[in-house]
């Protein structure tokens, strides 16, 4: 048995824009759905096909398709020279259309996508579909597919899973909508809850508002004269602080200047110093050239004395003598120069000790200077301040007679804003609720006219039954009659004697006669002629053509029938059938006739048989 084991994986379905070329047509860009799929079959090989599909979302039977096996993708590798294995061509290919839709808001794309058709119309004929990069040498097409255009069975089926999509998201959108009118009922029912509250938390807040205003007021007032009091304590102590800051600024500042020039001073002699020194350093330096010169001169007559040594022997002593002197002397020079440059080395140091001091100086004369200007520039200020301090009170005083005014009419505004609230809110409780019934009674009047119409269904169909059931009824109670008023006018003298006939009390056909309808009385006079009616005439000649034969005379048995679904007529009323007169009218013994007739029950008139 096989198994179709079939999976695919949707890789990338995204609208990107198309340039389309058709023959004999003008360019244009449109913005194409491309779906890529990845579907994989294990029935009877394991093989992986890619599917390539267009469609555009505003024209449902636009559909190319297009699907690449391994070995179709083989071919168009070695055709248009591509570098990549079918495992990497799907993300290859992606990569190029999403650089496509990058480049779309630019005036000159790098990367465009093109569908080109050999014919004038697309539904009809293939299409090849190019990517295109652009260089101001010449256009590249990395990557051209050669797309089919959807049949009939395509379409459909796609159309179909639109369609499946669409029902779907409908589905959803139905279920949110629903869920968001539960939602916002239940925040109606919230907030007309909590807006109560709210109203009455601003009763509530206007009460305690109103009584924390005249507490405010009197405190406000209260507060003022204390801050007033304040202010002036305020003025005087920071008078006073002024005044003890100024004479021990001027202090500090006659301290500073006395230091300053000291400090000149000390600076001036520093500098003395320092020439001095250098004069000394320059004539060490030239002393000790001198002696570096006479060193050498020594070591060059030492070098003379040793070649002369050979020759020499006598001298030599008093030249060692010599030599010895000088070696002493040089000894001497080298102590007194590193005396020299022990000296020199004092200097420099005292020298950067007395510009690091007097770099310190400078510093603090300046940072004393700066807090003089910043101590002048507050007393100013606080001296402005205070000024500016009167007028911003006199100004809220002014301010706070506005306000109160203000307070009075912002009051007046929120109660009449408050009242037509309230009344807009009971409206559209009211409209609510109106609302609901009409929906309510809408409901019940379709119930209604649904019943209505199911009910005159029924009866139109019941009359039509009793139209017919009424026609034959009014023609078997007129033949009825016309058989009765014949037989009152043939049997009179027979029924003078019926009371005094004593066989007409045996068993032998025992009847009771039912109650005639009110349509026909017992004793009325029919002057009438006997005349058969068009309809009833053929069964009365039966009737007759039997009754020579020996046969009963009357209706046929169909006529009879009693039917369960029947409408009583109006003038047979099961009233009647109870008065006691009809029932002792009806017990009247009638007289015997021939053997051959039979009683037969009737339908028409219940409780009475009728003989033939």
């Amino acid at each position: 048995r096989d198994y179709d084991c079939n999976m695919t994986e949707v890789l990338f379905t995204e609208a990107v824009p198309v340039q389309v070329k058709c023959k004999d047509c003008e360019d244009r860009r449109v913005n194409v759905r491309v779906r890529i799929e990845l579907q994989s079959a294990s029935n009877p090989i394991h093989r992986k096909d890619l599917i390539v599909q267009l469609t555009d979302d505003t024209d449902p039977f636009f559909l190319f398709n297009l699907v690449i096996s391994e070995e179709d993708f083989q071919s168009l590798k070695c055709q248009q020279g591509l570098l990549v294995d079918f495992s990497a061509f799907p993300q290859r290919f992606i990569e190029l259309l999403q650089q496509c839709i990058q480049e779309q808001s630019k005036d000159m794309p790098r990367f465009l996508l093109q569908l080109i058709s050999p014919a004038s119309v697309l539904d009809h004929s293939s299409a090849f579909l190019n990517v295109v990069e652009t260089n101001p040498f010449k256009h590249l097409t990395h990557l051209s597919l050669k797309l089919l255009p959807g049949n009939d069975a395509e379409i459909k089926k796609y159309l179909a899973a639109c369609l499946k999509y669409v029902k779907e998201e409908k589905l959803l959108l139905e279920q949110r909508l629903r869920k968001t009118e539960d939602d916002l009922g239940r925040q109606l029912s919230y907030t007309q809850q909590t807006l109560s509250e709210k109203s009455r938390e601003l009763d509530r807040l206007r009460s305690d508002w109103t009584t924390q205003a005249t507490a405010l007021t009197n405190k406000h007032s209260q507060e003022l004269t204390s801050e007033k009091e304040k202010l002036l304590q305020t003025q005087t102590q920071y008078q006073q602080q002024y005044e003890q800051q100024r004479k021990e600024m001027e202090s500090l500042h006659q301290r500073n200047l006395q230091q300053l020039t000291e400090l000149e001073l000390v600076n001036k002699d520093l500098t003395e110093r320092r020439y001095k020194a250098d004069c000394t350093i320059r004539e060490l330096k030239a002393k000790l050239l001198g002696l570096e010169d006479e060193c050498q001169r020594a070591k060059q007559e030492v070098l003379s004395l040793r070649r002369e040594n050979s020759t020499l022997d006598a001298e030599c002593h008093e030249k060692e003598k010599l030599i010895n002197q000088l070696q002493t002397r040089v000894a001497v020079v080298e102590q007194e120069v590193k005396d020299k440059e022990q000296l020199v080395f004092r200097t420099k140091e005292v020298l950067t000790a007395t510009q690091e001091q007097k770099v310190t100086l400078e510093e603090s004369t300046e940072k004393k200077q700066d807090q003089i200007g910043k101590l002048e520039a507050t007393i100013k200020s606080l001296s402005a301040e205070l000024l500016k301090a009167n007028e911003i009170i006199k100004k809220l005083q002014g301010d706070l007679k506005t306000l109160m005014g203000k307070l009075k009419l912002k009051n007046t505004v929120t109660v009449q804003q408050e009242k037509l609230l309230s009344e807009k809110e009971e409206r559209l409780n009211k409209e609510q609720q109106e609302l609901q019934d009409m929906k309510h009674l809408h409901r019940l009047k379709e119930e209604e006219v649904c019943k209505l119409q199911e009910q005159l269904d029924t009866t139109i169909q019941k009359l039509e039954e009793s139209k017919q059931l009424l026609q034959t009824n009014e023609n078997v109670i007129t033949w009825l009659n016309k058989q009765l008023n014949e037989t009152q006018t043939t049997k009179k003298p027979e029924a003078q004697g019926i009371f005094g006939n004593p066989l007409l009390h045996t068993n032998s056909f025992p009847f009771r006669m039912g109650p005639l309808p009110t349509l026909v009385p017992l004793n009325a006079q029919f002057p009438k002629p006997n005349v058969i009616p068009a309809d009833v005439q053929p069964q009365a000649l039966a009737a007759a053509a039997n009754k020579e034969n020996g046969e009963p005379m009357g209706l046929e048995l169909k006529y009879f029938k009693k039917r369960e679904d029947s409408i009583p007529l109006r003038g047979l009323s099961q009233n009647t059938y109870n008065k006691p007169d009809q029932q002792k009218a009806s017990t009247l013994p009638v007289p015997q006739q021939t053997s051959s007739r039979l009683g037969i029950a009737s339908a028409y008139f219940p409780g009475q048989q009728t003989f033939s």
